[in-house]
């Protein structure tokens, strides 16, 4: 075993250090905290540097070490905990460690003039380290137990600014929200360590993701003869439903903006949302797994397809008329963890997981670029009272036109078009259906029209603001060109002639073919994405940017192309309002019925019981005091009048005693004297 895996944990340990020894300063004490988080975060970037440059010594079946230890006992059971080095932990680890340390560095600028600076970096490196704990996690209560951090410190997060009431309810959404997938992701861990005795990933052929226990798992049926291994998976993606804010739990995802903008980037790039992406990546062996005689594709993986499918394009659909330059990117997170949940069911782990890792990229760079128009613009997140901030902010317009065109699949240079390439080729593959491909290519379309509708709104046209924009300082733009070149350089690793990331994964040598560019399907897909992308792009131009919107007030061009369509999509399809209406009035209804039982019956039933003990108590106590305190007190008080006779017979007085005894021996003389006679 190598030494980085011995001491794996001291990535996620280091910033809970940090977040510890920060959560003891006091409030003035900004650079000390900010050294803190940011120290550890680079540290644990080159550590996780180091367990990438293990991984790639790897030989034929890929790299995979784990270290295993006993936590406690109870009886004859012993629960192991441990942690893994493996591609997927360690490609994560690089990526997360690197882009959360741009974020931490960016959040000095950002929250440069807010009071509680250093409860903010505390809270960053909690986050960062709960997160960092689910991906080296080789035991699902392990991950669980980060998983459940990560829930706990984006409530800290979103809800930052907690004297907003908004921020404060969607970090309560939030933290509500996922708890209600994270019921039925711990129901699966309950019920995978039941059949399989173990929740070890990998413990030298006896973990819960190796064949004896897959085995035993698919061969096992339940209700309506679902193999056991496909309820378990479908349980485990419940969570990942929650995290990942997929269909229909995805509402909280969007009102996360309330947060400041690096805990956007943090939550919609690098952590917390990709954290479901990578529980099904974890635990793919399990969703994967058929049995004999049944469909090659699982029916969880089919599952996960769908519910991809769906959010991918319900999401981008309702970006396509939002006004707050956050949302609309908050809704294309939405879309595009639909995509990556996509290419993990019809691409398996490397499709899904190398959208991840670019879209990290792209993403923070949008998310921090938003940061960077809203700092410049005064606090102003509404796209409609901005416009022509290209000529004031030109590094933020140049690095987020390099986010826009990741995110919308631009080729050749960007790493979203290889990225998103990949997905639409597999779905263009997927032997089960062909709507998905629909959809997924509906779903790019969508997304270049409505980014090149922010980039218009936002930095063409004439400014519409109140107050004059400016270019944010360098400790913001930084970060910015660095997240964009690893947007552009990221897909060199993705692309059909050398899926080096693929190979990675699996452990194989990636060789260079250009040929593999100008196969059949590779370039049939190719053509159709390129031109998907050319039609968003153009329709949204014609619309936006042909003619730019000139004030504030004007109505969306989208608006008046249907009207009732654009206000059902800014109303988000009035998701929220249904369930107001169903779910949320029916928990109400549902409370107040429990309060009513709780106060008629059960405190009826309380209130009964103590009249009648209240009662035997009236009618003991009328018996003790007439009965038996009456016949006890009487012959107590005989007994004291008889002890006080006897009592002055001895009384201590010797004269008493002789007039006794002479009243005595007087009486015996008479007697005597009487009986002689």
């Amino acid at each position: 075993m190598s030494w980085i895996t011995k001491n794996l944990w001291l990535i996620p340990i280091l910033p809970l250090l940090a977040a510890a020894l920060i959560s003891v300063c006091k409030q003035p004490r900004r650079r000390t905290a900010a050294t803190l988080a940011i120290g550890s975060m680079v540290f644990s970037f080159l550590l996780s540097c180091c367990a990438f440059a293990t991984t790639l010594h790897s030989e034929h079946g890929g790299f995979r070490e784990v270290a295993n230890f006993d936590w406690f006992s109870f009886g004859t059971t012993t629960l192991r905990l441990g942690w893994v080095l493996d591609p997927l932990t360690a490609c994560m680890l690089v990526m997360v460690t690197f882009v959360g340390t741009l974020i931490f560095i960016y959040s000095i600028g950002y929250m440069a003039h807010d009071e509680n600076f250093t409860r903010f970096f505390c809270f960053l490196a909690l986050f960062a380290a709960a997160m960092l704990g689910i991906l080296i996690a080789n035991n699902l209560l392990l991950l669980f137990i980060s998983w459940e951090l990560v829930g706990l410190a984006s409530y800290l997060l979103i809800g930052f600014w907690f004297h907003k009431p908004s921020a404060a309810a969607a970090a309560k959404k939030a933290f509500i929200t996922t708890r209600i997938g994270d019921i039925g992701f711990f129901i699966g861990i309950l019920w995978l360590y039941s059949s399989t005795g173990t929740l070890l990933f990998y413990d030298n052929g006896a973990g819960c993701l190796e064949s004896s226990a897959l085995t035993k798992l698919v061969t096992e049926t339940t209700f309506a003869g679902m193999a056991v291994s496909t309820a378990i998976a479908i349980l485990i993606f419940c969570g990942a439903i929650g995290k990942s804010g997929q269909v229909p739990l995805h509402v909280w995802l969007p009102d996360a903006m309330e947060g400041p903008t690096p805990v956007s980037a943090l939550i919609h790039a690098a952590t917390m949302v990709a954290a479901g992406v990578f529980l099904v990546a974890r635990v793919y062996p399990l969703m994967e797994v058929t049995a004999p005689g049944l469909p090659s594709v699982s029916t969880a993986l089919q599952v996960v397809t769908w519910i991809g499918a769906i959010t991918a394009v319900f999401a981008a659909l309702i970006a396509v008329a939002q006004n707050d330059i956050k949302r609309i990117l908050a809704y294309s997170t939405v879309s595009q963890l639909g995509f990556m949940m996509m290419g993990l069911g019809m691409g398996g782990v490397a499709v899904g997981m190398f959208h991840l890792i670019t879209h990290a990229f792209f993403k923070s760079l949008l998310f921090l670029g938003a940061g960077s128009i809203i700092h410049g613009c005064h606090e102003e997140q509404d796209i409609r009272h901005m416009g022509g901030l290209k000529k004031y902010m030109p590094l933020t317009f140049a690095t987020y036109a390099i986010g826009m065109m990741a995110l919308s699949g631009v080729p050749f240079f960007f790493s979203g078009f290889w990225s998103k390439d990949e997905i639409l080729h597999s779905a263009f593959t997927w032997q089960v259906s062909k709507i998905p491909f629909y959809l997924a290519a509906f779903g790019a379309l969508l997304t270049a029209f409505y980014m090149t509708r922010q980039i218009c709104y936002a930095f063409f046209g004439s400014y519409r603001g109140h107050k004059h924009p400016h270019e944010s300082p360098r400790v913001m733009t930084v970060p910015l060109v660095l997240l964009a070149i690893g947007a552009i350089v990221l897909g060199v690793f993705g692309t059909p002639a050398w899926p080096a990331f693929e190979t990675y994964l699996s452990g194989h040598d990636a060789e260079f073919d250009v040929a593999k560019l100008l196969r059949g399907e590779t370039l049939s897909v190719m053509l159709i994405s390129i031109c998907i992308v050319a039609v968003g792009i153009f329709a949204a131009w014609q619309l936006y940017g042909r003619k730019p919107v000139k004030t504030a007030d004007q109505p969306d061009p989208l608006e008046a192309v249907n009207g009732n369509v654009y206000r059902w999509l800014a109303n988000r399809l009035y998701i929220d309002e249904f369930y107001d209406a169903t779910v949320i009035r029916l928990n109400a209804a549902f409370a107040y019925s429990a309060d009513l039982l709780d106060r008629v019956l059960w405190g009826g039933a309380v209130r009964a019981a103590s009249l009648v003990t209240l009662a035997f108590a009236h009618i003991n106590r009328t018996i003790d005091d007439l009965f038996i305190n009456f016949g006890f007190d009487e012959s107590c008080h005989n007994i004291r009048r008889s002890s006080g006779f006897l009592s002055k017979l001895q009384d201590g007085q010797i004269q008493n005693y002789l007039r006794g005894i002479g009243v005595a021996l007087a009486t015996l003389v008479l007697f005597l004297i009487w009986g002689c006679r």
